[in-house]
């Protein structure tokens, strides 16, 4: 599978910049892909080495919209929190670069 196809966006919320500042590093990923393929992507992507990865399957939430506050069920989607070596960093979860 292409490196591109498995990692989609990296996750930026509050909880995954505290994570930032202790090495680890918070990604949507295709949800078919394991932690083998996560790891090499991430490697081959970032030019880091990973040292742990762990997955989640995150279940998709009904969302209201509209006048009518029609319903609409959010996808399914999985999220791998990745764990660098130590002093090593991804340039995407640093402030101001």
């Amino acid at each position: 599978m292409d490196t591109g196809a498995i990692i989609i966006r990296p996750v930026i919320t509050e909880k995954s910049m505290a994570y930032a500042g202790k090495g680890k590093y918070m990604f949507v990923v295709n949800r078919d892909t394991n932690k083998t393929a996560i790891k090499i992507a991430i490697e081959e992507q970032f030019g880091v080495h990973v040292t742990h990865v762990s997955t989640n399957i995150v279940k998709g939430k009904t969302q209201r919209f509209g006048a009518k506050r029609q319903e609409r069920k959010m996808p399914v989607w999985k999220k791998a929190l990745v764990t660098l070596e130590k002093g090593q960093k991804i340039g995407l979860f640093e402030i101001g670069e």
